[in-house]
Formats: C-alpha cells, sequence, structure tokens
C-alpha cells in the first residue's frame, strides 16, 4: 500500500512538471479561418503571447488548471479552463468593434490596430483611397489617372515614392533605377476590395524594412478569403464606369481557401481632352493549411493600363482666359503599363517557440509614358514632348525566423532574415519624341542590373512594462549598367554596402498609455545611371531620425496618439528621368508633430481625425533661401463614418493641405485646399445600393502643383511660375452591389 501511494505522488508530481510546459492552440473565427495577433493571456501566471500569421499560439509555463483568456478587437472574449496538455482549438465570435474594449498594453501594434478600426468603419473602393488610409500621407495624380501618385508624408515631396517602402503581401512596390524616377511605386494593380489590412510605420526605425524606408513604409495584406461572393457595378459622370467582382472559388474552407477578383475602370475624366483612361485587373489567392497549421499562400494578379492626358498646365493660361482649369497645352500626353505577380508564402511554427515566415515572388512590368512639362522651352519647332519606357523582371525572397524564449524572468524574442531582390530592367530609355509617333532623340537608353541582398537581427528585451529594442540591419548593392549610346560595348559597375542600426524602447505605464522612442539610421538607393555617373559616391544616402511618442486612451471611447519627431537626411545626387541629368542636393532637416485621435460615440458612429506639423529646411543654404519645394508644413484629414445603422453606412470625410513653398526662396506659393467627399450606402438582403460624392461643394482645387520654367510657342521669353493638374471637381458615381 505504501509503494502504491508513494508511485501515485511521484506520478502525480512528474504530471504537475510536465504540464507546467507551453500550451500551444489553434484560434479561428466562426467560419473556421485563423485570426491574426489575438492577445493570449493566462491569469494565473500572467504569461501572455500572440497568435501568428496562422492562428497559431503558444504560451509558456501554463499547467493543468489555468484560465486562459483569448481577445481581439471586434469578437468576443473568451475565457476558457486548461483541462490537458494537448493542443486546444478557440472558436471566437464576431461582434461590433467598441473601442471601450481596447487596452493598449494585448495590442501587438496599437496604431496598427487603428488602422485597421479605419479600414473596417470606411472601407476603401479606389487605389487612390488604399494610401489615403496612412495618417498625414497625400497624395496627388496629375497625369490622366494612369501614372503612381505623387506622395507626401512627414515635410517629403516623396515623388512617386523615393523615401517611402511600400509592400503587397510582403511583395515590393518600390522600383528601383525606374525610368521616370527612383522609387516610383504603382499601386494601381491591387484591387482595393481585397486589401484586408495595412501595416505602416513612420521613420525609418524598423529592421525588416530597407530601401526608401526614410519617411516610413507602408504594407498592404490582401484577404486569405472571402466570407461570400460578390459583383458591383458602378456609373458616373464623365462616362465613369467600374466593375468589380470577388467570386469564393472553393466550397469547403475548412483546410483551404480560393478566391478571383476582377476590376475594370474606365472614364474620360472632366477634361476638355478625354483621358480615354481604361484598366483591367485580374487578381487570385490560394490558402492551404497543412494538419500542423502551416500555411502555405499562393497568389497570382494581373494589371493592364492605358491613358491620354492634359498635363500640367501653365496658371498664366487660366488667368488670361486662353484655356479653362481643364484645358490643355498638350493633350498628346499618356501611356500605358502593366503589371504580372506571382507570390508564393510559407508560414510555419519550427517549434513551440520558433516561427519561419518567407515569400518568393516575381513580377514582370512594362511600362511607356509621354509627357511634356515645358511645352516649347528647349524646342520651338517640335515642342518638349518626352517617352520614358521600359521593360523590367523582378525576381525575389524574404525569409524572417522569430524565436522567443525567457532569460531567467526576462521575455526575450529574437527575428532574423535574409531578403534578396534582383531587378533585370531592359531598354531603359528618355528620348524626345512628337505626338508619341516620332522619336526625335534618344537622350538615354540602356540595360540596368541592379541586385540587393540583405540581412537583419531584431531582439526585444521585456521587462515587465518596459521593452527594450536594439536592431540591426546590413544591405549589399551591385548596380550595373549598359549605355547602349556609347559606341563600344561597356558594362559600368559599382558596388555598396551600408549598415543600419535601431533602437527602439517602449513602456506601458498602465493598461491605457504607452510610451516610445523610436530611433534608426535608413536610406534609399540612388538610381544604378546615378551611381557609375558619380563612381560609387554618395550613393546611399542616409537618414537619421528619433520619434518621442504616446498612444493614450484618456477614456473608453477615445484613443489619441501622437509623436513629435526629428529627421536629418544626408547629401544624395537625384536622377531626374524627365531630362536626363544628375542634380545634387544638400543636407536637410526636418521636424515635426503628429496628432491622431478616435472617437466612437456609440455602435455605429465613429470620429477620426489626424494632423501634421512640420517643418522642412535645406541646411547649407542661406536663410530664406532654403525652404524645400512643396514640402507640406501643416496637413488634417478626418471624417465622420457611421457603421451598419440599420442597413445603412457610409461616410463624410475631409482632408486640408496647407499652402506651401513651391520653390527654394518661397517666392512662388502652391496654393492649398480643402476638399470633402460622400459616401452613402444601404443594404437590402444581399443587394447593396450607394452614392460616393467627390469635392462635395465643388472647390477649385489643384492635385499637384510645380514651380516650371515654360515657354509657349508664341512667347518670346519662358516664365517660372505654378503648373497644375486641376483636381476633380463636384462628381458623383452610384454603386450597385450584390452578394451571394
Amino acid at each position: 500500500m505504501k509503494k502504491q501511494i508513494l508511485a501515485a505522488l511521484i506520478f502525480g508530481c512528474f504530471t504537475l512538471i510536465n504540464n507546467a510546459q507551453n500550451l500551444k492552440g489553434l484560434i479561428v473565427n466562426e467560419l473556421n479561418q485563423p485570426l491574426e495577433a489575438v492577445y493570449v493571456y493566462n491569469l494565473d501566471s500572467k504569461n501572455h503571447t500572440h497568435t501568428s500569421e496562422n492562428g497559431v499560439f503558444v504560451i509558456v509555463n501554463t499547467k493543468i488548471g489555468d484560465s486562459i483568456r483569448v481577445g481581439l478587437l471586434g469578437y468576443k472574449t473568451k475565457t476558457l479552463v486548461v483541462k490537458d496538455a494537448s493542443d486546444i482549438k478557440i472558436i471566437l465570435e464576431e461582434k461590433v468593434f467598441q473601442l471601450d474594449e481596447m487596452a493598449l498594453n494585448e495590442e501587438l501594434n496599437p496604431v496598427r490596430t487603428i488602422s485597421r478600426l479605419d479600414l473596417k468603419v470606411t472601407p476603401v473602393n479606389s487605389s487612390q483611397e488604399v494610401l489615403r488610409k496612412v495618417p498625414g500621407l497625400f497624395i496627388g495624380q496629375h497625369a490622366g489617372g494612369g501614372k503612381a501618385e505623387q506622395i507626401f508624408l512627414r515635410g517629403f515631396d516623396i515623388d512617386h515614392g523615393t523615401d517611402v517602402s511600400i509592400s503587397v503581401d510582403g511583395m515590393p512596390v518600390n522600383m528601383v533605377s525606374h525610368a521616370h524616377g527612383q522609387g516610383y511605386s504603382d499601386l494601381h494593380f491591387v484591387i482595393p476590395e481585397t486589401v484586408n489590412k495595412i501595416d505602416f510605420g513612420k521613420g525609418s526605425y524598423y529592421a525588416q524594412q530597407g530601401d526608401f524606408n526614410t519617411a516610413g513604409y507602408v504594407g498592404f495584406k490582401t484577404k486569405d478569403y472571402l466570407k461570400e461572393s460578390s459583383i458591383s457595378f458602378s456609373a458616373g459622370q464623365f462616362n465613369t464606369l467600374r466593375t468589380v467582382g470577388l467570386f469564393n472559388l472553393l466550397e469547403d474552407t475548412k483546410n483551404k481557401n480560393a478566391y478571383a477578383a476582377i476590376e475594370y475602370i474606365a472614364t474620360d475624366g472632366p477634361f476638355e481632352s478625354p483621358q480615354n483612361f481604361n484598366r483591367l485587373n485580374l487578381f487570385g489567392k490560394y490558402v492551404m493549411f497543412s494538419p500542423e497549421n502551416d500555411k502555405i499562400t499562393l497568389t497570382a494578379s494581373h494589371f493592364t493600363s492605358r491613358w491620354d492626358a492634359s498635363g500640367q498646365i501653365p496658371q498664366r493660361e487660366v488667368d488670361n482666359g486662353n484655356i479653362t482649369r481643364f484645358g490643355a497645352i498638350d493633350d498628346t500626353e499618356g501611356g500605358t503599363t502593366e503589371r504580372t505577380n506571382f507570390n508564393v508564402t510559407f508560414d510555419k511554427y519550427i517549434t513551440d517557440n520558433t516561427k519561419l515566415s518567407a515569400n518568393a515572388f516575381y513580377s514582370h512590368y512594362a511600362f511607356e509614358l509621354y509627357s511634356n512639362f515645358t511645352f516649347f522651352l528647349e524646342d520651338e519647332v517640335n515642342g518638349d514632348q518626352i517617352k520614358q519606357k521600359e521593360d523590367r523582371n523582378i525576381f525575389g525572397a524574404n525569409t524572417a525566423i522569430n524565436y522567443s524564449t525567457y532569460l531567467g524572468e526576462t521575455e526575450f524574442s529574437l527575428t532574423t532574415g535574409l531578403s534578396v531582390r534582383h531587378d533585370i530592367v531592359d531598354d531603359v530609355e528618355l528620348s524626345r519624341t512628337l505626338n508619341r509617333t516620332t522619336t526625335l532623340e534618344n537622350i538615354q537608353l540602356g540595360d540596368i542590373n541592379q541586385t540587393n541582398m540583405s540581412g537583419f537581427v531584431n531582439t526585444e528585451f521585456e521587462f515587465g512594462k518596459f521593452k527594450i529594442a536594439p536592431a540591426l540591419r546590413l544591405d549589399y548593392f551591385k548596380f550595373l549598367y549598359n549605355d547602349a549610346l556609347q559606341t563600344d560595348y561597356e558594362t559600368k559597375s559599382e558596388t555598396k554596402t551600408i549598415l543600419s542600426p535601431k533602437l527602439n524602447l517602449f513602456y506601458n505605464a498602465n493598461n491605457n498609455l504607452q510610451l516610445y522612442i523610436k530611433s534608426g539610421i535608413g536610406f534609399h538607393s540612388n538610381d544604378t545611371r546615378v551611381v557609375v555617373a558619380n563612381e560609387g559616391k554618395d550613393i546611399l544616402p542616409r537618414s537619421y531620425g528619433l520619434d518621442l511618442g504616446t498612444v493614450w486612451k484618456p477614456s473608453p471611447k477615445l484613443v489619441v496618439n501622437t509623436a513629435l519627431w526629428y529627421l536629418f537626411l544626408e547629401q544624395e545626387f537625384v536622377y531626374v528621368g524627365d531630362a536626363g541629368i544628375v542634380e545634387p542636393s544638400g543636407k536637410t532637416r526636418r521636424y515635426g508633430l503628429d496628432l491622431g485621435l478616435r472617437y466612437q460615440f456609440n455602435d455605429w458612429l465613429f470620429l477620426d481625425t489626424d494632423a501634421t506639423l512640420t517643418d522642412a529646411r535645406s541646411i547649407e543654404e542661406a536663410n530664406d533661401e532654403d525652404y524645400i519645394p512643396l514640402a507640406p508644413d501643416f496637413t488634417l484629414t478626418g471624417g465622420l463614418s457611421v457603421d451598419d445603422l440599420d442597413g445603412f453606412s457610409g461616410g463624410l470625410r475631409f482632408r486640408y493641405l496647407d499652402d506651401r513653398a513651391a520653390n527654394e526662396d518661397n517666392s512662388i506659393v502652391a496654393e492649398g485646399y480643402l476638399v470633402t467627399d460622400l459616401n452613402l450606402n444601404y443594404q437590402i438582403n444581399k443587394i447593396t445600393l450607394g452614392i460616393a460624392v467627390e469635392n462635395l461643394f465643388d472647390v477649385d482645387w489643384n492635385e499637384t502643383q510645380f514651380a516650371t520654367e515654360s515657354r509657349l510657342q508664341n512667347e518670346a521669353q519662358s516664365v517660372e511660375e505654378i503648373h497644375f493638374t486641376p483636381g476633380t471637381p463636384f462628381f458623383i458615381k452610384g454603386t450597385v452591389s450584390y452578394n451571394f
């Protein structure tokens, strides 16, 4: 009897010790789809974790009898008791998004959570609106709707992406050594209804972000599944049509999903010379989960677009009545572009505390653009029209391994990764042309090969409420250029390596107040033609940044985020794609204040607003001659959103951009604007009826503006002044959608 009692005690102790181990589980929604970033908390041991991309979590030091609480905003919180040591599966029920349930210390990234709220209550239905979801980011279109948007962020005129890194499902959007401009980022291949999540960060503080991450980064994630299929048709002024179809391809979604999407857009725009714009997007995605919950994703997409454009017009011709705001000097501008993408991703738990994420991608891209910015300044007979053209193949892969453990009482996380990207760009061309048909002169023509290999290490040490995250990134570049205009064949090459340290500190003062300090060095690569022309000097200009910020929830229904920031940028050489020349620019500094708030009045009414105040100057120039052209100094966006009020939804949105210097001495000013948009939707069973109004109050506003020197054919002397693309006037469209 004594031996039996002793054996039972030994077995019980062994069982207790053995059960005080890791608890592994899967969290899904009611459709059996994995949920990412769910907060998992052991009420007994006080340990916590979050679910990964494939809905899996592992929480340490958990034994039988412990109580586990799991929660995610927009879902009902659930508490359960651990009954055995086997893996568990938890189903969370979706509910109304309640801001008062948000605890900042439980969020993997509070600002990202706020963007998820924004995307839910004000869904996007255009590629322009996708970018506008990033607080403080402004965009402008100035070439007929087919050219990538001009981007403004944190005192930068980023052109089309020079100082912000943009990706979709881990696949880069920025084009290195592009025919039009470095970092050119055309997001028009994204069907906005497929966007599920927008990840973003301002500054250069993130080890996984490399080239172009100076002002910040934006990462888009497409949906893994559809709740139901849908088709929609929109029609509006200016011969505008848009049709979108999203089709669920699999009935059984237990371990796999597949869907396809198609979008077609056509419009003439408000211009006197029709834009004749059309775009076709095709997208398909397949997701599979193994019995071990490993996740494999396959995506494929194709997009093609063509357009005509009226270009940027001189203010003097509008003032003297020769043309209207929607007229043109040269209406033969325009272009064509296309992109085909293939992307494979893989997410896996290698061990209970080691996760692997990887993707490999291929893109084929073609681009042809005709522009005329100066009219007859250079060629008084044929005019100054130029053509920019290229054909590109991109190959690449990214890997990241995350390892989590405890160093004594300190929670420790280590993430390491490797990436490679190789661009083969054939026939990169800049030519003088006439009427889009005759090539008068080749200014630049050649082939580019550019390779970027990188590795990073990011660590996180969590001491209770305090977390420190030092990181290091290493990038290697290889630049090759063959100039086709040279008689003798020659390959010009340069290599460069850059090390970028980061250090971020976070302090959770309480459940509803997080303080942080972010610091880091970033960079963007320069055009290969600049690199070889300057023999490898000053080709990876660094940025040095610092953020002091808070995320604060002063009341249950209000979240406020603030950041005081500073950014210094080194000397750089810029390739001007419109002229085929290299221009040096000196050191610059920018500092400012970001302020954002989200307030939920009740279950269906939300308020959001974001303001930025910025001072941007060139350091090496004299006072009053040190303005950075077109750098925004004050922006304000916001609106009221209604989410599912007896079938109604919609919102009233506004965006304000202050007057800003258009040249270095502020003698030419780019006028600011305030534009208000409205959308209303009503759902009846499976049918949704919608009305959208852009520029509700029909204000005259300039979407893009430049201080440009130009000469008209009848002018003896050139004039430098504002040249602009007019913003959309009052524009209304209706939409009918059917879900099935």
